[in-house]
């Protein structure tokens, strides 16, 4: 995903870029176009960052995955004292949104529709599931990591005992089929709580790229979405409302499928997301809009969405022995 955000601050053409990453072979590193990367530790992982940002001068920090996310905000004050913007939602929505079971009941209460999701404490629970189900982490795994469709009993009880070996507290939530479509969309918020603007892609399955799992009545997605982008007003109004009712004070990305007409969300993320970078193509750039607001500067002026459709592949990148990350 960081890989998205600096095309998205690339195609701004406003911002010097540095970036950071715990893994030597990580493909942003090598990326060309940044200033500098730096190869940083992950015990260290804060006051690397930290030092980063005061040898560079680096005014905002954007994390590039959940991970980073929940290590930044939980150091913010550090980061501020020293005069470093985050650009993240807040606190409160952070920690919401990253434990599944509290977001999903906290919208139940509120009287948005969600996918029935349960945490299984008993083995007996399973029985009384609707087949096919997804099970998947009850808090963190974005870009689908751990998600599995159990098509009976059996299956659910084996990927919920995998789950449980490995000390990741699962949930099991409703399957909704994808026959009336499947989106992701963005909903950006100021610090106020204002919606500032949102964008809807309907996303396209014919490339092996979008797709977890699938089998013949049934599919799950992957993190990387591709699609159609279009105006879908009913489908982001919906979002925006989810967006407010978790008092949403930055980016969120939800995802999510039609049934009978009704958007019910399955995954909220509170940050910029893999699509970041397709919405900047088509004229909604969150993150230079968000970095302008963060950063004092005039608001930007809401753009016109160039409709269409938007298609992703892979990239490549040759790096020599003698060119590899080193750890200071």
């Amino acid at each position: 995903m960081g890989t998205e955000i600096f095309k998205s601050l690339e195609l701004s053409k406003k911002y010097k870029i540095f970036g950071a990453d715990v893994s030597r072979y990580a493909y942003g590193l090598y990326q060309q176009g940044f200033q500098k990367t730096y190869l940083v530790k992950k015990e260290s992982y804060i006051s690397d960052i930290l030092a980063v940002c005061k040898k560079e001068k680096v005014g905002a920090i954007i994390p590039g995955g959940e991970e980073p996310l929940l290590l930044l905000s939980e150091n913010r004050k550090l980061f501020e004292k020293n005069g470093i913007l985050l650009a993240v939602n807040s606190d409160k929505v952070v920690n919401l949104c990253t434990d599944k079971i509290k977001t999903f009941n906290y919208l139940r209460k509120k009287g948005i529709p969600v996918p029935e999701t349960l945490v299984i404490e008993s083995e007996s629970l399973v029985d009384g599931l609707h087949y096919p189900c997804i099970v998947k982490p009850a808090r963190r795994s974005g870009g689908s990591v751990f998600t599995y469709l159990a098509r009976d009993r059996n299956e659910a009880t084996l990927h919920l005992d995998y789950l449980k070996k490995r000390n990741i507290e699962a949930v099991v939530q409703e399957y909704i089929p994808e026959t009336e479509g499947e989106y992701t969309v963005g909903v950006l918020s100021l610090s106020t709580g204002e919606v500032f603007g949102s964008i809807a892609l309907k996303r396209f399955f014919n490339a092996k790229l979008s797709v977890l799992m699938k089998s013949d009545d049934a599919i799950i997605s992957s993190g990387y979405s591709q699609g159609l982008i279009d105006d879908f007003k009913e489908i982001r109004n919906q979002s925006e409302r989810i967006a407010k009712t978790l008092d949403s004070r930055g980016p969120i990305n939800i995802q999510g499928r039609l049934r009978g007409g009704t958007f019910y969300p399955f995954e909220i993320n509170p940050r910029f997301s893999a699509t970041t970078y397709l919405r900047a193509m088509a004229g909604f750039n969150e993150i230079d809009i968000y970095l302008q607001i963060l950063l004092g500067r005039k608001k930007p002026a809401a753009k016109k969405i160039k409709y269409g459709y938007y298609f992703r592949t892979l990239s490549e990148e040759f790096v020599g022995f003698k060119e590899l990350k080193k750890y200071d």
